[in-house]
Formats: structure tokens, sequence, C-alpha cells
């Protein structure tokens, strides 16, 4: 692994009936993540995801590539703009693609990440410390 290699790049759907679920799962029920009428009232241009919903689906994406969620030692994100997710029945995607930013000692990297929705920024400053190699047992004296 060196710095600059890419991640492979992820497409996450979302649709209203996910941020249901999740505010279900969460109890954040605030009316703009699943009512576009209430979205639209208070000048979002529709529904928006939770930002925790959108760290999650990033959170997934570096889960996934490294094989076990007790690998991550690290996780950070800026929230920069929602994911905006319309009710057309086929709703929003967040892209997640991340590079190697640095390689540090004991068998961990750095990841930069990036998330972006229709086009947009939805997170900056992202990036996870993650173990890919396994600690190595002392050797024997």
């Amino acid at each position: 692994m060196n710095v600059g290699d890419e991640l492979p790049v992820r497409h996450f759907p979302v649709r209203l009936a996910d941020l249901v679920r999740y505010a279900g799962a969460g109890g954040d029920f605030n009316p703009i993540h699943w009512n576009p009428a209430a979205a639209r009232a208070v000048g979002l241009p529709d529904a928006i995801a939770h930002g925790m919903f959108t760290m999650a689906q990033v959170g997934r994406y570096v889960t996934d590539w490294a094989g076990d969620p007790g690998a991550v030692e690290a996780f950070d994100v800026r929230f920069s703009a929602p994911v905006v997710v319309p009710d057309d029945g086929v709703g929003a995607v967040i892209e997640v693609s991340g590079t190697v930013a640095e390689v540090l000692p004991e068998g961990r990297v750095r990841l930069a990440l990036t998330a972006t929705s229709a086009g947009q920024v939805v997170l900056r400053g992202a990036q996870a410390v993650v173990i890919v190699e396994p600690p190595r047992p002392p050797s024997p004296d």
C-alpha cells in the first residue's frame, strides 16, 4: 500500500424511505428529512438526508474496504452541504471515493475520503485511520 493509491468508487442510493427508516432508528423525526413540503417550507430545495446518515454511508465505505469494522481506529468528517433527496422515485446518490493519504507505522494507513452528491461535495476533510496489516508477534529471543 502506497501514498496515492486509490480506493474504488462506490455509489450509495438514498430514497425518502431510507430516511424514514433512519429517522426511526435514530429518533430524529425532523420533517425536513422525510417530508419534501416541510423541507421546502423552510427554504430547502427538497428533503435532505440526516448528516449522520451521510456520514454512516462513508463509514460503511471504509469498513467494507477494510473488511473488518474493528480495523477502523479513527474516523472524522466535516459536513459541508446536505444531500438533497427528491421525491421522484429515484432519490439521490452519495458517491464515495478515497485515497491513501499516509502510510503510518504498525501496518496502518490514513485514508482521505471524498463524498459528493449531485456534483456537490457533501463532506470535507473526511478521513479514517485503518489497520491494513495485522500486528506481527514479537520475535523470539
